[in-house]
């Protein structure tokens, strides 16, 4: 397993969240993202090409994780810690078994002091607390897969906390289950 840091600016106020494009994001992502004007983009894994990563780069910067259908991006970590102010972030592909933590991430996050665990994999949006531990799945922006929503996620950073979100990539509304 490869695992890497890295420290966001402390004025840090907005994360657009992706994950599972499946090279084939939908259509109007770069679109919805823009709109939002993020900071940064987290994405949580299975990006398929790298083509990706690039055209997200064009909205903000870009911090991701391997998933289990990239083997060909070596250069990917599959952890990724993330300190933006007081916030530590674990960021990883594969992250919880239905509703809960897996047990060794939960181990892995409070080995890192990491209080927010970002994944993806699943498909399945998903905002909850578990071990202690926040979880957010941003859901996916590939292919339409069964009947789960195609949503991306947010973390926004105010005075009073942290903030997450879902947000629907056709209409850029806010989603919620």
């Amino acid at each position: 397993m490869v695992k890497q840091s890295r420290l966001l600016p402390a004025e840090t106020k907005r994360l657009a969240v992706v994950s599972d494009t499946h090279s084939q994001p939908h259509a109007k992502t770069a679109e919805r993202l823009a709109e939002l004007a993020p900071d940064a983009i987290l994405h949580g894994g299975d990006i398929g090409d790298r083509a990706v990563l690039d055209q997200l780069a064009e909205v903000a910067p870009v911090y991701a994780v391997r998933g289990n259908i990239d083997t060909n991006l070596r250069d990917i970590p599959d952890v990724l810690t993330l300190d933006i102010g007081a916030l530590r972030i674990l960021l990883t592909h594969i992250a919880v078994y239905g509703p809960r933590l897996r047990p060794e991430v939960a181990k892995l996050a409070r080995a890192e002091k990491a209080a927010l665990v970002v994944c993806g994999h699943s498909h399945v949006p998903f905002i909850g607390e578990d071990r202690g531990l926040t979880v957010f799945n941003p859901g996916s922006i590939g292919p339409k897969r069964f009947s789960l929503p195609i949503v991306f996620g947010t973390i926004d950073f105010t005075a009073t906390g942290v903030r997450l979100a879902h947000v629907e990539a056709e209409t850029g509304k806010r989603w919620l289950p």
